[in-house]
Formats: structure tokens, sequence, C-alpha cells
């Protein structure tokens, strides 16, 4: 079992990433989960803090888990939603680099390249679980 806050290696285009995940919360600011990510010695954030339509686990689900509504979340201890968070911010041409990125912005994008890795559900299948 993965010990909580322990740095993970992702490798995304030959490039290995460390990273990890925490909660965080400051005195008067919002709860938010962070996810660090290390690349040859440059330190980037992104962050997702709580709002109005944005949830955030904050104490009522684990860690790591955000969503806009219903069927629109991202568990952020998956390393395939970090490889994706990646890929989006890269493509931006916000990675590599240092600093804070705020993660609601990636948020759409990187739900519908999970969809598009997923693939479709066989005619006739009943519904899942």
């Amino acid at each position: 079992m993965r010990k909580d806050h322990a740095t993970r290696r992702l490798v995304v285009d030959d490039r290995t990433y460390l990273w990890n995940l925490r909660h965080k919360h400051r005195d008067g600011d919002v709860c938010r989960d962070v996810l660090h990510l290390v690349l040859d010695g440059a330190r980037t954030r992104i962050v997702f803090r709580q709002g109005e339509g944005r949830g955030i686990s904050c104490c009522h689900a684990h860690d790591g888990f955000v969503a806009t509504g219903p069927g629109k979340s991202l568990n952020l201890h998956e390393p395939g939603t970090v490889r994706r968070l990646v890929e989006e911010a890269t493509e931006r041409g916000l990675l590599p680099g240092a600093g804070e990125l705020d993660g609601w912005e990636l948020f759409d994008a990187v739900l519908s390249r999970a969809a598009a890795a997923t693939p479709a559900t066989p005619p006739g299948c009943p519904p899942g679980p």
C-alpha cells in the first residue's frame, strides 16, 4: 500500500516527473488539493481550490477527488489523471515550468482526454454498477 504524500514517479514522453498530492488548509483560505510536480528541478503546483460549482474532497470524501458536478470528476491519485494533466499543461506551453497553475483551467480538457481514452460501451450492454 502506498504511503500518503509519498513521492511518486511518472514518465511522460521520456521525461520523468516526481509528483505527490496534498490537501491543504490555510487560515482564512478555502480548502485546496495541490498536485506537486518536479521535472529537472523545476517545481510546479497544479492547484484545485474549492469554490462555487467546484468541489474538492475537503473532508467529505477521500482527498484528491475534485468535481464540478455529477459524472464530472477526477481522482488526482490516479497516475492516468496526473498524466493527462501533464499532457494538457505541456500542450498549452505551461510545462515544463515553475510556479502555480489553476487546475480548474485544465479540468474540462482532462475530462475530455479521459473520455477519449475510454472505449465506448458496446451496444446492448447493461448499465454499470
